[in-house]
């Protein structure tokens, strides 16, 4: 039995939602298979986040809050297909859609390019069976969806999906046109492409200096570029920290490449061979991957190693404000300082 059999026999004798915690202690109390490591509640949410990653709505499992799961059919594995019913104590379950794009639908599709109230919105949405949910609040968790969704676009210089029209009363940015919002998007976008010219022209060492930088602005700790050889693989080596409680080691690639050359199958399990104790893999690149290297990262009963495309990197770069500077809350520019003599052994220097 692999963990996604156990998670499976699991959550249909439980018949309710569990964190990856719950489910991992039942595995093992159950003995229905044996979990190596510190962390195990770590690798069993990995690989039931890796299925919903991959499969998207014809995956087994269903994310219902951080790190907590159920079976996408409550009824059991194969059994047929029914509505959910949601119980007493249960929170807004998803049936294929997050709350931003049942909501981004519903604007769609019930809006008419005018804005509807959040409420409303919910009220659609759980009409349509597009969330299905007896919580007390299914309204406030919406609107605070949308707006975190809203906060974390600005952040990466992207124009967000929704707008704001007070009161409660959201609609769809794209129903305004080639506006103002439309000219920093639009701006953003060809600074998103310097960056990523920029990251192609530095060197690989610098390359993995940066990588290490993006790390320690995300949380990581202790992290360190490693050996230039006898590091079998892996560049840059650092400890996540989440509310001083957990903690996961991870291992990192770095691959400076030419967008047209995509990482493949053979450099995921290189990285998976090069794994510690307890480590996690990931490989970060300015290219791509190729659809072998996607499903070699994800496969069963293999350590899952996490994959950053050069796209998913230039955002995350401008979200921690790495070689870009804000000029308004919404517009980045070229952080040309950071660029030039003083960038740390030619961090994003073009020279």
């Amino acid at each position: 039995m692999n963990i996604h059999d156990a998670a499976i026999a699991v959550l249909t004798k439980a018949g309710k939602a569990l964190t990856a915690k719950d489910i991992t202690q039942t595995i093992i109390d159950a003995r229905l298979l044996r979990l190596s490591g510190k962390t195990p509640e770590a690798t069993v949410g990995a690989r039931l986040y890796t299925d919903i990653k991959k499969n998207g709505n014809k995956s087994t499992f269903i994310k219902v809050a951080p790190n907590t799961f159920m079976l996408r059919n409550p009824n059991g594995y194969g059994a047929s297909e029914e509505p959910v019913q949601a119980g007493k104590e249960s929170q807004p379950i998803s049936t294929g859609l997050s709350f931003v794009e049942a909501a981004r639908r519903v604007l769609e599709d019930y809006g008419g390019h005018d804005p509807m109230h959040y409420r409303d919105i919910t009220k659609q949405v759980l009409k349509n069976g597009w969330l299905v949910s007896s919580g007390k609040t299914p309204e406030a968790t919406m609107y605070a969806q949308i707006i975190t969704d809203m906060k974390r676009q600005r952040m990466r210089g992207e124009r967000p999906s929704f707008v704001q029209y007070g009161r409660g009363y959201v609609g769809l940015s794209h129903w305004t046109g080639n506006g103002l919002a439309f000219q920093i998007k639009q701006h953003n976008k060809q600074v998103r492409e310097v960056l990523l010219d920029r990251l192609l022209a530095i060197t690989p060492t610098a390359f993995e200096e940066l990588v290490s930088q993006l790390l320690a602005e995300m949380g990581f700790e202790m992290v360190e570029v490693t050996k230039i050889s006898g590091d079998g693989g892996i560049d840059v080596r650092g400890t996540l920290v989440v509310g001083d409680a957990i903690r996961i080691k991870m291992a990192v690639q770095a691959k400076r490449w030419n967008p047209k050359h995509r990482v493949q199958s053979p450099t995921v399990q290189q990285v998976r061979g090069s794994l510690g104790a307890h480590e996690q893999g990931l490989i970060i690149t300015t290219s791509d991957f190729t659809t072998g290297a996607i499903k070699e990262a994800s496969q069963p009963n293999k350590t899952p190693i996490a994959l950053m495309n050069g796209e998913q990197l230039v955002l995350l770069l401008m979200e921690h404000s790495i070689g870009v500077t804000r000029s308004t809350p919404d517009l980045f520019e070229i952080d040309n300082d950071f660029a030039g003599n003083n960038a740390p052994r030619g961090i994003l220097s073009s020279n």
